[in-house]
Parts: C-alpha cells; structure tokens; sequence
C-alpha cells in the first residue's frame, strides 16, 4: 500500500498508509463483535498493508484499545503508526449508568468524564498506554470538542476555552518532548477545528465525515488554511456513516442517523453518474478525499474481514477524469474540489 510521508515540524515524521483502520467498530460500535472476530479483522487489515491504527477511550469505553493490546504486541514497535484520544476519562459505573447504552454493545461498565485539562491529558494518555500495552502513542487527538458532541456553539466554546487553557500545553510539552511525535484534534466538524487551529499549533487533524463525495465545504476556508500551515488531515468516515457505501437506500445512514429525503437524492444523483462511467460509488467515495494535498490518510473502519479487504480492493480502482468533471458540471461536487 502507498505512504505519504508527514513531517510538519522537522522530528522525523510520520509515515501513514494511505489507507489507516479506524477501530470504533471493534468498540462494539451499533453490534457485539466477538474478540476472535476482532482480531482477525485486525490480521486482515495487516494483510492489506496497513500500517496506520486509530483508536479511543471512548470507542467501546475502552474496549476497542484492549483489543489493540494482543495484536500490537506480536509486531514491532516501528512497524505501525497508532494514534488515540483524550478529553474523556473512562470511571467505572453501575451497569445501567454506562456511557453508549443503545450504541455500544457488550462493553465494560463504565461511564465517560470530560476532562480537556493538563492532568486530564495526562491521566488518560497513561491510561490508553496501559489499555494498549504499547511504550508509546504517536499521535493523540483531542477528542469530540464539538458542537455535535457538546449539543451547543456555547457549550463546544467551552470545552475548547478549558481545552485552550489546560490540556493544550499537556499536548504541547509531550510533542516538545519527543514523546509523541504529533497532536492534534478528533472532530467531527471543520468549523470547530478551523478555531483549534487559529488558536494553537496543531499539526493534524481527524476530521470525520467533512470532507467526502458528499460534501466539500470545508473547502471554504480549513482546508485553504491546513495547507498554507501544512497541517495534515487525517479523513474519517468516507462514507458519510454508510450511504456512500451502500447508496440511497431506504434506511441508509448518514451522520449516524437515516438519511434525511434531500440527502438520498443527491447521491442517487451522484450514483448515476458514477454508473455512466463504470465507477462504483463506493470507489469514488473512497478514493475522493486522497485527492486533496493535505489529506495524509482516509480511515473507513470495519468489523468484518470481508470490510476491510473490499476497502483495500477500492483503491485499485481506475477513475477517469470525466467522473470528476461531470461531478462539477451538475453541481453535484465544488469546482474547486481536487481530484486525481
């Protein structure tokens, strides 16, 4: 598999596959994986090429590290990038005061604390070095500073003022220190992390489901200024939670929930035109945001084996020029979009 090598502030840099493994489904994410089934999703991913691993406290309240901890062990150290999260520190809990009832399945009983401070950070960088049986994490996001996370602008300005405040220069000195090589922001919208990157010294971003055959506006004006600071972005969620993957369907997801009506016609728009070419949709959305400069890795997630080999397949795919040119003409992508 291809690499793009990233190395914003001279330390080496990072090299990422261009196609990494998101591990919130191994989280139990929306259904019960059993552990079996969650490493030999994890061995097909290795099988692949891919050498980029992105995980969370969150994702299975820990779970989805621990599954992390076995696999990694029987590699060596410099073989793979492994990046997680912080602002939520994982506290156990009585069953019925978990965190994610009705979204994560089978997990430990534990409930999620925001914390965007110093000790915060710091608390659950150890932590995730314990889940994970690893000496070293090389990239961590702060995780879910966002108006989707925190149900307000208000609320979001919050979290990132105590963020900006705090945890920030925990980030800060562990870069500074070589213990990480990189830190960044976990987020879910490009406006939010637009304002992480005006205030800080931020060197990527995960940025989930912004950027996709689907929608581009973070063209506007992030992405503009990602490249002007060579600020790298890893790009989450490709399919838009699934319906760029399955297509206008009747019950297809998007942003996590169905697919509102006006969603659903602008991909079946999309699907058709792909089919005029012979492209699949899911080829197209999956290769899209490795057009843009600064994109260093798109990270798709899956549960099944059978996921993440058709994921790999994807990228083998030819796209002709006249895709992306029909795309615009219609108005169905930004005619400033890059394309391959």
């Amino acid at each position: 598999m291809k690499t793009r090598h990233f190395d914003r502030i001279g330390n080496g840099g990072i090299a990422f596959t261009e196609l990494g493994f998101g591990t919130a489904p191994l989280g139990n994410l929306y259904r019960a994986v059993s552990d079996e089934d969650a490493n030999a999703t994890l061995e097909a991913a290795w099988a692949t090429g891919c050498r980029y691993y992105d995980t969370a406290p969150l994702y299975g309240l820990g779970l989805s590290e621990t599954r992390l901890n076995p696999f990694l062990r029987s590699r060596k150290r410099d073989d793979y990038v492994l990046s997680s999260k912080v602002g939520r520190i994982m506290r156990a809990c009585p069953p019925e005061e978990r965190t994610g009832i009705g979204k994560f399945f089978d997990t430990p009983s534990r409930k999620e604390v925001y914390d965007y401070s110093y000790d915060g950070v710091m608390r659950s960088f150890e932590a995730s070095l314990e889940r994970l049986g690893v000496d070293r994490i090389d990239i961590l996001f702060v995780h879910d500073v966002d108006i989707f996370t925190h149900g307000s602008k208000e609320a979001s300005d919050q979290r990132i003022d105590e963020f900006m405040r705090s945890g920030y220069y925990g980030l800060l000195a562990l870069r500074d220190q070589g213990v990480i090589k990189a830190f960044g922001g976990g987020i879910n919208e490009w406006q939010v992390a637009q304002t992480l990157a005006e205030r800080g010294d931020f060197d990527l971003f995960l940025l989930a489901g912004r950027h996709t055959l689907l929608e581009q506006e973070a063209l506007t004006s992030f992405l503009p200024l990602c490249q002007k600071r060579g600020i790298g972005i890893v790009l989450g969620g490709p399919y838009n939670s699934g319906i760029l993957a399955t297509g206008p369907k009747p019950g297809a997801y998007y942003n996590y929930s169905e697919a509102p009506q006006d969603v659903l016609d602008r991909v079946t728009r999309i699907e058709a035109v792909c089919k005029r070419h012979g492209i699949r949709l899911i080829e197209a959305a999956l290769q899209f945001p490795l057009s843009h400069p600064s994109v260093v890795s798109v990270i798709p997630g899956g549960q099944r084996r059978e996921e993440v080999e058709s994921n790999r397949s994807l990228l083998d795919a030819k796209l002709p020029a006249a895709l992306w040119a029909d795309l615009k003409k219609e108005g169905l992508m930004r005619a400033d979009a890059p394309t391959a």
